[in-house]
C-alpha cells in the first residue's frame, strides 16, 4: 500500500512498548508503508504529538496517510488511570475525526502488567499490529470510496 504512516509512541514501560512497535513495524512492513517514529514520555503527549506531526508532514510537502498511537496504562491506586485511559482515547478520536486521519489506538490499558504483555507480545494478541492495520483498513476504505470520478 503507498503509503506514509507516522507512529508516535510512549515509552512509559520499556519493554512492551518495544513489543508494540515491533508489531506496529511488521505490519506496516508487510504491507508496504513508509513508517516514521515519534517518541514521547506518555499516552497523554501521544495525541498532541501526532497533531503537530500532522501539520510537520503537510508544510514539508510529505503529508502522513494515517497515524497509529502505542503506549500502555496500567491501573495504579488513584483515579489517573481512569483520566489518562480515557483523556487519551477522547484525544485521538477527536483528531481523527477532525482531521480525517485514520487513527489507530494502540494504547493498552490493563489492570496488570502481565494483561499488558499478553496484549503487546506479536505472538499472542498483537495489539500493535492490530492498531496498524485497523488504520490501514480505514485508510483504505477512505480511497475506496474517493475513488475516480467520472
Amino acid at each position: 500500500m503507498n503509503a506514509r504512516v507516522l507512529v508516535v509512541e510512549a515509552r512509559y514501560y520499556d519493554g512492551i512498548a518495544d513489543e508494540l512497535l515491533a508489531g506496529v513495524r511488521a505490519a506496516l512492513g508487510a504491507a508496504g508503508c513508509e513508517v516514521e517514529v515519534v517518541t514521547v514520555d506518555g499516552a497523554l503527549e501521544i495525541p498532541v504529538m501526532i497533531e503537530l506531526g500532522l501539520d510537520s508532514g503537510a508544510a514539508a510537502g510529505r503529508p502522513f496517510d494515517a497515524a497509529v498511537a502505542l503506549g500502555c496504562v496500567i491501573r495504579g491506586e488513584t483515579g489517573h488511570y481512569d483520566i489518562v485511559a480515557g483523556e487519551s482515547a477522547r484525544a485521538l478520536m477527536d483528531l481523527s475525526l477532525r482531521r480525517r486521519v485514520p487513527v489507530g489506538n494502540g494504547i493498552l490499558t490493563v489492570e496488570t502488567e502481565a494483561q499488558a504483555w499478553a496484549r503487546a507480545r506479536v505472538a499472542e494478541m498483537n495489539k500493535g499490529g492490530g492498531a496498524a492495520e485497523a488504520a490501514l483498513q480505514v485508510l483504505r476504505e477512505a480511497r475506496r470510496l474517493a475513488g475516480p470520478r467520472p
